[in-house]
C-alpha cells in the first residue's frame, strides 16, 4: 500500500508539471493513464499494479 500511495502522489506531481507547463505528449498520456489505475480499483487495476512492483523492484536493484 505505501509504494502504490507513493507512486499516486509522485505521478500526481508529474502529471501536474507536464500540464503546467504545457507539456503533455504520449509518453504523458501513459503516465495519466497508468495514475488512473492506481486512483481506481478496476480489474485492470491489479496488472497495473503487478507491472509498477516490477519496474519497482528492477529500479531498485540498479546501483549507481
Amino acid at each position: 500500500m505505501l509504494v502504490s500511495m507513493s507512486a499516486v502522489l509522485l505521478l500526481g506531481l508529474l502529471i501536474w508539471f507536464l500540464l503546467r507547463i504545457r507539456y503533455l505528449r504520449w509518453v504523458d498520456a501513459l503516465i495519466c493513464g497508468a495514475f488512473g489505475f492506481l486512483l481506481s480499483r478496476t480489474l485492470a487495476a491489479p496488472l497495473v499494479q503487478t507491472l509498477l512492483d516490477g519496474v519497482n523492484g528492477f529500479l531498485g536493484h540498479l546501483r549507481f
